[in-house]
């Protein structure tokens, strides 16, 4: 398994810390929708925002291990590889993702960018000390789009189970509103006009080691105990 540097606890992974991320790979992200990071800034695999075993029963450091430093780790240096030389290697990765989304002779650049920036996002939607009720500022607007905590997590997890195939599902907000979508592959929300909140990943290297067949199980056990609301809270008012 890939090594990690120290991280701080599990309690100080907010808003600031993943900006720290995304400064690194060059991402406006959903922080800033219309942002797209510093011009030329260098695509690499940023640290994790907790130990490779801080999710476990939930997701094993086993898991983390081959899910980090082999698929991510892997996107990473294909993505590098694909833009050099090319006017992309002087773009931030969110707009590499923006400028090939649906270009013709541009699906690999964007598909390992797009999974790039998908897993830097997942690694901070979950935490440690994740799941219960959402800070009282998020929950109002949940409350407000779906009716009830309750709904909102019936939402997640009928998107993220009824995915087929790979896929991702999200907490976004679209149109004042905040809804539960998915996502095929290595598709995401940006290049859609939505505010991604936080996501799950449902490829199935993200969760087969620990639950083989069972997607909906692995979802559930996100959505009760690591879903890191406090990120997606800080996402919505950044």
């Amino acid at each position: 398994m890939t090594p990690t540097s120290p991280q701080p606890p599990p309690t100080a992974m907010t808003r600031r810390a993943f900006l720290g991320a995304a400064a690194a790979l060059g991402l406006g992200l959903a922080l800033s929708p219309s942002g797209l990071g510093a011009a030329g800034a260098e695509i690499r695999l940023p640290p994790l925002p907790w130990p490779e075993d801080a999710l476990e029963p939930v997701i094993s450091a086993r898991t983390i291990g081959f899910h980090y430093g082999k698929h991510h780790a892997g996107y990473v240096e294909t993505t590098r590889r694909l833009i050099a030389g090319t006017p992309y290697a002087q773009m931030p990765l969110e707009q590499i993702i923006r400028e090939t989304a649906g270009r013709a002779g541009q699906e690999a650049i964007f598909n390992n960018a797009a999974q790039v920036w998908n897993h830097t996002f997942y690694w901070h939607s979950l935490s440690p000390r994740g799941g219960g009720r959402p800070p009282a500022r998020l929950l109002a607007r949940i409350e407000a789009s779906f009716g009830s905590l309750e709904s909102c997590l019936q939402e997640l997890a009928r998107a993220a189970v009824s995915q087929f195939a790979s896929g991702w599902a999200w907490l976004v907000e679209e149109q004042g509103r905040l809804r539960a979508v998915n996502t095929p592959n290595a598709e995401t929300p940006l290049t859609r006009g939505q505010r991604p909140l936080l996501t799950i990943d449902v490829w199935e290297h993200a969760y087969y080691l620990d639950y083989q067949n069972r997607r909906a199980d692995h979802v559930a056990a996100v959505l009760d105990k690591l879903i890191h609301w406090e990120f997606a809270a800080a996402n919505l008012e950044g």
